[in-house]
């Protein structure tokens, strides 16, 4: 299985060993050794993750590294957190998305009805199995935890990913912006409840259906 570390907060190290991982088109900076760099339809997923995709309009280019030596990723100077995956799935913004072992499945899924982020829809990707995965985030990214006590409120512009036990209501709400008259729009928001992580950025993407 491919090693990830982190070199600084922006760079992904990946040493790999005859095995692969699979990460965003362009996002390789420098390699040592030798590597094999191919292009994947649908974001690894075939024929069908990529037609999935063009419906859903959740857009996720990739690339698979295969070799032995050390690669080096990151996307835009974004800060890169490490997320590792013990037989469960995580549930990711396909553009917050940097790298993956090869081994874990990406996949698509609804998330219900929201005002969607530019670039995303309705739809999210998801990744499970075991194995890590690198996530980007726009400033340095915030874990929160949800419990069934404590339910979590998270404007859409700010989500980058969440794992465990969580059920999602997109819901209208009053964001700061809004309530000091800086809003355009009806604002929405993500309720998350049950027992797990979300983590959020500290900026917002520019969104649709409204000011968030």
């Amino acid at each position: 299985m491919a090693t990830f570390r982190l070199q600084g907060s922006k760079v992904l190290a990946v040493s790999l060993t005859g095995d692969a991982v699979k990460a965003k088109n362009g996002s390789m900076v420098a390699y040592d050794g030798q590597m094999a760099f191919k292009k994947m339809s649908g974001g690894g997923e075939g024929l069908r993750g990529m037609v999935t995709r063009r419906l859903t309009g959740e857009q996720m280019e990739v690339m698979e590294v295969r070799g032995q030596g050390t690669c080096w990723f990151a996307d835009r100077a974004s800060e890169i957190n490490l997320v590792s995956l013990h037989g469960d799935k995580l549930w990711v913004e396909a553009s917050n998305l940097l790298c993956t072992d090869a081994g874990l499945r990406t996949g698509t899924t609804f998330t219900g009805l929201r005002g969607g982020t530019t670039g995303n829809g309705l739809f999210t990707t998801t990744v499970e199995g075991t194995g890590q995965a690198a996530l980007l985030s726009d400033g340095p990214a915030v874990v929160l935890r949800v419990t069934p006590q404590y339910p979590l409120q998270v404007d859409p512009g700010a989500y980058i990913a969440h794992q465990g036990n969580l059920q999602q209501h997109f819901q209208s709400g009053v964001t700061f912006r809004t309530f000091m008259g800086e809003g355009g729009g009806e604002a929405f928001q993500i309720r998350f409840e049950g027992d797990g992580l979300v983590y959020v950025q500290p900026s917002e993407r520019n969104t649709i259906g409204g000011d968030v």
